[in-house]
């Protein structure tokens, strides 16, 4: 468990968790007690510990593969919390959301506004989220490169939406992902730099790496 700050605010990274190391996050405002929790993956009693004493407003989905839900009936019972997904998410159960995540929506934690950030690719639904210097990128982007992706199509989706969206961010913005460390947008995006320099098969797709 690692925590970042910003004021009264409290990012908490929960992992690496379960079988597939995933992280789970708390958003938490230390002044007004209120916070919002991302992700619910195998393991996630760390994520509830963490988020005892807080009024949690929403558990928030970054997408839905299984691995990022596994724990969904446990972490809801505990934590009392709607869960919100983006609607093109087709993996949950569509009757397991209870409500979604739009692109721009906005969701607050005390003074702090977390946006939602729609960026499909990994996924259909795949969603950031943006709050003060804190990016929690899913699996959509990782240190050294996209999340995984099943077509070429999907690449190209994927790297559009980190590019137009996550890539416009300050340097500084530190960035979270699903699984692992974190890096500065700032460093992902000189990383790119040197991928799109370099010609690629127009098929190209699944673990791709910005070194390659």
């Amino acid at each position: 468990m690692e925590t970042h700050e910003f004021g009264d605010l409290r990012v908490i990274r929960c992992g690496p968790l379960g079988p597939y190391g995933n992280n789970a996050y708390a958003i938490a405002d230390e002044r007004s007690r209120e916070a919002v929790a991302v992700d619910m993956p195998s393991g996630s009693d760390e994520l509830v510990r963490a988020l005892q004493g807080f009024r949690v407003k929403a558990i928030l989905l970054t997408h839905t593969h299984p691995d990022h839900w596994a724990e969904y009936d446990s972490v809801k019972q505990a934590l009392a919390a709607p869960v919100l997904c983006h609607p093109d998410e087709r993996i949950m159960p569509r009757e397991k959301s209870d409500g979604p995540l739009a692109d721009g929506q906005e969701i607050a934690a005390g003074p702090y506004v977390i946006r939602c950030l729609h960026t499909p690719g990994h996924t259909p639904g795949s969603t950031c989220l943006l709050v003060e210097r804190f990016l929690l990128s899913g699996d959509v982007l990782f240190p050294g490169g996209p999340g995984r992706t099943q077509t070429a199509d999907d690449l190209r989706q994927s790297i559009a939406s980190i590019t137009g969206k996550l890539y416009t961010l300050p340097d500084e913005t530190l960035m979270l992902p699903g699984h692992g460390g974190g890096t500065t947008i700032g460093e992902s995006r000189r990383e790119y730099a040197g991928f799109a320099s370099r010609p690629h098969a127009a098929d190209l797709c699944g673990d791709v790496s910005w070194e390659m």
